[in-house]
C-alpha cells in the first residue's frame, strides 16, 4: 500500500495527546451517535484498575525507557531551527495505546523505538501505574503559606467510526489501564463535525489552552480510530523570582545575536541544587512541593552544539547524581514560545517505518491488517514568568486504511539552554525542550 500524502498542519501546565487512525472499508455494527458533544460509548465492561500497589521499581524503569526515548527523540529534532519544545510523556503515552493494537514486526520495530521492555505483559499496567503516581502528586496537601498547590490532570479517550468493528481485547486493554471508552463518531458521513468534536474534547480537558489540535482536512472519510490523551499541568516555584527586581538584559544567540530580554531575579538567598560539568552547568529548579521540577542544562558559551550532541540518558543520570545544594543568585529569562512538529518520517527514520507503510500490522485492533499510521503531529506551548510555568502539549497520530561556599554563585542564563520538566519520584520527563531565542 502507497503512503499517503501527509497533512502538515495540525501550551509547561498543559499537555493533550491524539491519535488518529483511519482506514477504507467498515464491518461491524455499532450504535448511531446520540448529539453533537457526547458521543455514545462502547464500552469494554471492565473497570481501570487501581495500581496504587504498583512496585516503584518498575515505575522507574518505564520512566528509565521513556526517558531513552525522549532523548533519542531530542537528537533526532536538535537540527530544527530554533526553539524546541515537545512532551514526551504524551508521546510516549500516546504510541503506546497505539502499541497496544500492532502485532508482528510493527510492535517489534515500535518497541525497539520506544524503549519497550522485551517482555511486555506489565507495560500498560505500568503506564497506568505511572499515570495515576502522576495525577497523586496534585493531591499532596501543601501549607497555604507556601502558594497554591500545583494542578496535573491527565485524560484518555478514544473515538471510533460507529458501525465498524474493533476487538474486545484491545479496549480491554485501554480500558483497564487507560480507562479510555470508545467513543462513536461517523467519520465517513461527518469527518468535519467529527473533527469539531475532538478537537472541543481536547478543549476541554487542557482548559482551553489548546485550540483546534487537529487542522481542518486532517480527518477524512477514511479515518476510523483517533487516541487522545490530555494532561494540565500549573505549578509554582518553590523559590519565586521577585517582579521588582526584573529587568532586560542581553541573551546571546547561537550565531551571536544579541536579543534584549527579561531576566527574572530570585535575590540572594536562593539555594538550588547546582552541578558545574566540563563545558555545561545543571540546575534543578523546583516548584511548590518539591515532587516535580525544572532541570536547566546551561552549556557554556561557544559550546551549545558540542553540548547537544553528546546529550544522552548516562549524561543525564551523572548530573542528577552529582548535584548538590548551592546558594546561587539567579537571573532567569522570561520566556514564551510555541512548537510545532510533524513527526511521522522521524520515527519512520528511528526505526519503525512499517507502521508508516501498507506492511503495517496493527491487527490487534481490527482482527485486519487494515490500519496505518498515516502521520504524527505535535505541538507545544511554554510560559515561563516569575510564579510558575504554564505548558501544553499535543500530538496526533493519524492512521488510515491500510558543600556550599559562603557567597552565592552569581549565575546568569543569558545564552541558549535546554530544560527538562521532571517528576523527581519517577524520573518521568513530563517537558522537554531548549530555548535558543526566548
Amino acid at each position: 500500500m502507497k503512503k499517503l500524502e501527509k497533512t502538515t498542519t495540525l501550551p509547561l501546565m498543559i499537555l493533550a495527546a491524539i491519535l488518529a487512525l483511519a482506514m477504507g472499508a467498515c464491518s461491524a455494527d455499532m450504535s448511531q451517535l446520540p448529539g453533537k458533544t457526547k458521543p455514545q460509548e462502547a464500552i469494554s465492561g471492565l473497570p481501570r484498575e487501581d495500581q496504587s500497589d504498583f512496585p516503584l521499581d518498575n515505575l522507574q524503569e518505564l520512566a528509565a525507557a521513556n526517558t531513552a526515548f525522549a532523548l533519542d527523540l531530542y537528537q533526532q529534532l536538535r537540527s530544527r531551527d530554533g526553539n524546541l519544545f515537545y512532551s514526551p510523556y504524551s508521546i510516549s503515552s500516546a504510541l503506546a495505546m497505539t502499541y497496544a493494537g500492532a502485532a508482528g514486526e510493527t510492535a517489534s520495530e515500535m518497541s525497539q523505538v520506544l524503549h519497550f521492555p522485551v517482555d511486555d505483559s506489565t507495560l500498560h499496567p505500568a503506564f497506568n501505574a505511572l499515570d495515576q503516581h502522576l495525577k497523586g502528586l496534585a493531591e499532596l496537601g501543601i501549607p497555604e503559606d507556601q502558594g497554591d498547590p500545583f494542578q496535573l490532570t491527565i485524560a484518555n479517550a478514544i473515538w471510533g467510526q460507529k458501525d465498524f468493528h474493533f476487538e474486545e481485547d484491545y479496549l480491554d486493554t485501554l480500558a483497564v489501564n487507560y480507562g479510555a471508552g470508545l467513543r462513536l463518531l461517523d467519520f465517513i458521513q461527518e469527518p468535519e463535525k467529527s473533527r469539531r468534536t475532538i478537537n472541543d474534547w481536547v478543549s476541554d480537558q487542557t482548559r482551553e489552552k489548546i485550540q483546534n489540535l487537529i487542522p481542518e482536512g486532517a480527518v477524512t472519510s477514511d479515518t476510523r480510530l483517533v487516541l487522545s490523551n490530555a494532561i494540565y499541568f500549573k505549578a509554582t516555584w518553590l523559590e519565586p523570582f521577585e517582579e521588582s527586581l526584573t529587568e532586560n538584559g542581553t541573551f546571546y544567540g547561537l550565531d551571536g545575536t544579541e536579543f534584549d530580554v527579561p531576566l527574572m531575579s530570585t535575590g540572594s538567598d536562593a539555594s538550588f541544587l547546582y552541578y558545574q560539568g566540563k563545558g555545561f552547568q545543571a540546575l534543578d529548579l523546583p516548584y511548590v512541593d518539591g515532587q516535580v521540577s525544572m532541570l536547566v542544562l546551561l552549556p557554556d558559551q561557544g559550546y551549545f552544539e558540542d553540548f547537544e550532541v553528546g546529550l544522552s540518558a548516562e549524561t543525564l543520570s551523572q548530573v542528577l547524581a552529582e548535584m548538590s545544594y548551592q546558594p546561587i543568585q539567579l537571573r532567569f529569562p522570561r520566556f514564551e514560545f510555541e512548537s510545532e512538529i510533524s513527526l511521522a518520517d522521524t520515527l519512520a527514520a528511528m526505526g519503525m517505518p512499517s507502521a508508516f507503510s501498507g506492511a503495517a500490522d496493527f491487527s490487534g485492533m481490527t482482527g485486519e491488517k487494515d490500519l496505518f499510521i498515516s502521520d504524527v503531529f505535535h505541538k507545544a506551548f511554554i510560559g515561563v514568568d516569575e510564579n510558575g510555568t504554564e505548558a501544553a502539549a499535543a500530538t496526533a497520530v493519524l492512521m488510515e486504511l491500510t558543600a556550599a561556599p559562603m557567597n552565592p554563585l552569581q549565575l546568569t542564563v543569558d545564552r541558549p539552554f535546554l530544560f527538562l520538566i521532571r517528576d523527581q519520584g519517577t524520573g518521568t520527563i513530563l517537558f522537554m525542550g531548549r530555548v535558543v531565542s526566548p
